[in-house]
Parts: structure tokens; sequence; C-alpha cells
């Protein structure tokens, strides 16, 4: 893939604002591999031909974080998705990315109210009985504000930050030439799937900044629980939501980490976290759509124990494939099968390198051994899904993002529930939804189903296969049979021998003009004013060519 130099050069403010970060956090060597130096100011060029050693007492991960957190929201929010990608980023560097913190300064209630009222096309004073200018909670894309309906319901009112967009569509095309130029230039960046990883932040960050998609979420949702009184899902406000503006029920409740006023409500916690288990393997096993982040701060517990989940900007959506794919490792732990389970490893993600197919099998068997015949309320799921995903990133194998999506919120879900009961236990919850999907699997509808579908696929394989034939040996009696190859990092061998000629026709050039100006010097004194200044040119430009050569370290 072509990397595009006119990004930088288009955004070249936020370009030498990059470089210098990273060149200011140790990470010079990055800078020059790159080929960012163009991008810095004079005396940064300067500095980076003997670059600073970082501070010893950092380690590289810390220093990544730190330049996120420089380079503002984007960049965090970037962070804060990837840190969520343990098959990809290494460990150290994860447990530093989970750190950041979006610090970001609200902006004026005259400028929310102006957003509200331009999006909306009437006063604020008609659309609401009461607007509250000051946010109760701000973000780097958007922030919520307090409100009233006509009809008294209390409102919260979340909008978009301004020229929001703009800046994130900036940074993300920045983003995406940086990964272009990492998968170029750096071949050891290959594991870490950089163009990847900027795809799946550009995908998660373009939804969670459209508040119609949100709110349509959110509808979803509480059509889906319309009969589970277990969740309660707030009621949106369709006339009065946009794509930069959502409103809905404000929902109060109390936070989930908030044990004094749980206590309160006379609800176990027990019950509080196998509800919440069992509303989250509902979404992820049965309906196959599920809220994406589960954290303390995005669930409230209302007044009768029930849950109440907010923020649904970030959703996963699991489909059939996937589901039973986490459904049969289970069972293949259960079974005590290494041989199912390893190709249940290799089939659910993509390898970015050869797997060693031993050493494979040799760690599938130890995971598989750590939690063969541990009973239910020994078993740690969390703990069994990170040791999974460990064996994934040792073999360097993507695993889906949503995937990684549904495991990381089991993790944290695991961890909500263990500090509301410490005896929780989420295999008990889970065993049922598992066993219920391999019922479906078996069911003789289902098998019919699969069947008749694998026997259509067959047959229109049998109805083509002639016809490609056919064409097949028709290319080959006209000799028109071609085969496309594709190479790998030749581009950059083209370029260094395109650079290397061109310094060479430079420098022939060169000393052509110094020896004939200075034979034309020594031999006629009438034409110094012609000859002289092509003689200082040339020397001047040879001094560049050499500087240019000495700048670049390769002699």
């Amino acid at each position: 893939m072509d990397t595009h130099p006119l990004r930088f050069i288009r955004n070249l403010g936020r370009s030498r604002e990059i470089a210098t970060v990273l060149l200011n956090h140790g990470f010079g060597d990055l800078v020059e591999r790159l080929h960012l130096r163009r991008y810095l100011q004079w005396g940064k060029r300067v500095l980076l031909r003997k670059p600073a050693e970082p501070e010893p007492r950092l380690t590289m991960a810390v220093r990544i974080r730190m330049a996120f957190e420089s380079l503002g929201a984007t960049f965090i929010k970037f962070g804060q998705v990837i840190s969520t990608r343990p098959d990809l980023v290494p460990a150290d560097v994860l447990e530093e990315l989970a750190k950041l913190q979006e610090n970001v300064p609200p902006f004026s209630g005259d400028e929310a109210v102006h957003q509200v009222e331009s999006e909306l096309g009437a006063p604020v004073e008609e659309l609401f009985a009461d607007f509250d200018t000051v946010p109760v909670a701000a973000g780097s894309l958007g922030q919520v504000h307090r409100a009233r309906h006509h009809d008294g319901t209390p409102l919260a009112v979340k909008i978009r930050r301004p020229n929001v967009i703009r800046e994130v569509e900036r940074d993300l095309s920045l983003l995406e030439e940086l990964a272009l130029l990492l998968d170029r230039y750096i071949p050891e960046a290959e594991i870490f799937d950089p163009v990847g990883l900027v795809n799946h932040f550009a995908r998660t960050i373009r939804r969670e900044m459209n508040y119609t998609r949100e709110s349509r979420t959110i509808i979803e949702f509480a059509k889906l629980f319309r009969h589970d009184a277990t969740l309660y899902v707030p009621k949106v406000y369709e006339q009065l939501t946009t794509d930069a503006v959502l409103t809905m029920e404000f929902v109060e409740g109390c936070h989930i980490d908030d044990l004094e006023r749980i206590d309160a409500l006379g609800v176990s916690r027990h019950d509080i976290a196998a509800n919440g288990a069992r509303i989250f393997m509902k979404q992820a096993f049965e309906i196959g759509l599920f809220h994406g982040d589960p954290h303390p701060g995005n669930i409230r517990i209302l007044d009768d124990g029930s849950y109440c989940l907010l923020d649904y900007g970030m959703v996963g959506l699991l489909d059939e494939e996937k589901r039973e794919a986490l459904v049969d490792l289970f069972l293949s732990i259960s079974h005590r099968d290494v041989k199912a389970a390893v190709q249940i490893v290799q089939s659910i993600g993509k390898p970015s390198k050869p797997i060693d197919n031993a050493l494979l099998r040799a760690d599938v068997r130890d995971f598989v051994e750590n939690y063969y015949g541990l009973p239910l309320d020994r078993l740690n799921v969390g703990n069994m899904l990170n040791d999974f995903i460990n064996i994934l990133t040792t073999h360097a194998i993507r695993c889906p993002s949503d995937l990684m999506l549904l495991i990381r919120a089991i993790v944290t879900l695991e961890g909500v529930g263990r500090s509301l009961d410490p005896e929780f236990n989420l295999a008990e919850i889970l065993r049922p939804y598992i066993e219920n999907v391999v019922r479906e699997r078996y069911h003789p509808k289902n098998i019919a189903t699969r069947l008749a579908t694998e026997l259509r696929t067959f047959g229109q394989v049998a109805h083509d296969l002639p016809l490609q034939v056919g064409r097949i040996l028709e290319k080959v009696s006209k000799d028109d049979l071609r085969i496309q190859l594709e190479h790998r990092r030749l581009d950059k061998l083209i370029t260094e021998l395109d650079r290397s000629s061109n310094r060479i026709v430079i420098s022939m050039v060169i000393s052509a003009l110094v020896v004939a100006s200075a034979l034309i010097i020594r031999t006629r004194a009438d034409s110094l004013w012609i000859t002289l200044p092509v003689f200082i040119l040339s020397m001047l430009l040879g001094i560049w060519l050499i500087f240019g050569i000495f700048r670049s370290g390769r002699l």
C-alpha cells in the first residue's frame, strides 16, 4: 500500500507536533526510520543528529503512554482502544495504556446551547422545560448536560464537541500515514498489525461520534430486553436527537462500586452480580449484540436491583461462527481434547508469522491441562481467557476485533462481579448458555438447515467447475495464462537504488561544473563575471550533497 506524504504536508503544523513529541520522548530513532525529519523545525533536525538518550528511569511503555498523552484527545482514545488488544500489544505497554485518562476541559455552556439550537432548529427554551448550562460530565468527544422535558422527565443531553470531527479526521489521516510508514520502513512492527489497529480504531471512534447510530443501538437494546425486568434501558427522545446531539432519559441509580448504597437497597450483592452476568451472557450468546464496555462507570443499579447500562457508543457483534468457536474452546477443555483446542486456536485468527506447530501444541496442552477437571467453584473464567489470549500473543495470531472485545468484556464483568461478591463465579452463569448453544447446534432442524446450505454450495461449485476449467484451458491454448506475483518491500530497494543513482548523476554534474569553471577561470580572466558564480554555486551544491549524505547516516 502506498503512502501519501501530502497528508503530512496538508497538516504540516500537526505533523511537526507529532514528530517533535516522538523526539522529546526518546523516539528519535523512530523519527529517523520513518523519514519524519523533514517535518521538524531546523533546530530539532540538528538535535536529531545526536539524539538524546531517553530518561533511564522511564521504560519504553511509560514513554509511549506519555507520548499519547502529549498528542491529545485522539491519540489518548487510540491508546485506550488498543489497550483492549492484548493479542497484538505487549503486556507492559497494555498496563501503561490502561492508565490513559481523558483530561479535557468542558466547552462553554453558551457553546453547548448554540450547538443544541443549531442541530435541533429551535431555541433551547422551546426544546426543554429546563436546560443546565453546566455539564455533569465531559470527555474528548462530547459532554453531558442535565435537562428537563416539558412533561417533567429528567433528561441527559449528550452534545458533541464543536469541530471535533474535523480534528479527529485530521489525526486519523496522520495515524493512517504513520501506520503505513511503520509497515513500510520497520518490518519488525508487522507483528503488531499497525494498519489493522488504526483501521479498527477509526471504525470505533467514528461510530462513537455518531449519536444517531448510538440512539438506534439503545432503541434496539430496549426492544430486545423489553420483557426482561433485570435490565433497564433508558428511553431515547428521537425528535431531540441528531448526529451531534443525543437526548435520553436521565437515570440516577447508584454506582455499582458504591457498596454502601447497594446494601441500603436491601438487595443481595450476589443476586446483583449474577443478574449482571446473565444479562451479558444473553447479549453475547443468544442475541449476538453486546455492550462492549461494561466497566463500573457505565453501570447503574436501580432501587429494585435491576441494571441500567449507559454509553452504548461501543458495542460488539458476535456472529454464529465466532460464538461457536468460543463455545468449542470451553468444550475442548472439558473433554481434554488437545487436538480440537489446537484447531480452534489456529482457525480463530490470522497468524502474522509462520506458526511453530510443535510449540503451539505444547502450549495448548499445558493450557488444557491447567483447566481440565477443575470444579466450577474453582474455575476463574477471566484467568482462563487471559491465558488463551497469551497463547495467541505468543504465536502472533491476530484475534478478530469483536471476539477480542467480548473476551475483554467478560474479563471486566467477572472483576465487577467479584468486587460485589468475592464468592461470585462466572462459570456457573456461563454453563447453561454454552449448553444451550450446543443443543441448538445439534437440533435436527438446525442440522437440516446447515446440510441444505452445504449442498447448495456444493451444487453451485459443481455447476461452475466445467465453466472455470474451460476458461483455464482456453487461456492455456491461447498462451494467455498469467500468474500474478506479489512482491514485498521491493519498492524500498527500488527507492534506494533510485536515490543512489540520482546522487551519482548530481555529483558527476557538480564535478563537471567545478572542473569546467576552474579551467575557464584560469585561461580567460575576462569571463570571471560568469564563471566565478558558477564555480561558487557548484562548490555549494557539492557541500550540500555531502551534508545530505552524512545526515542520512549512509555513506
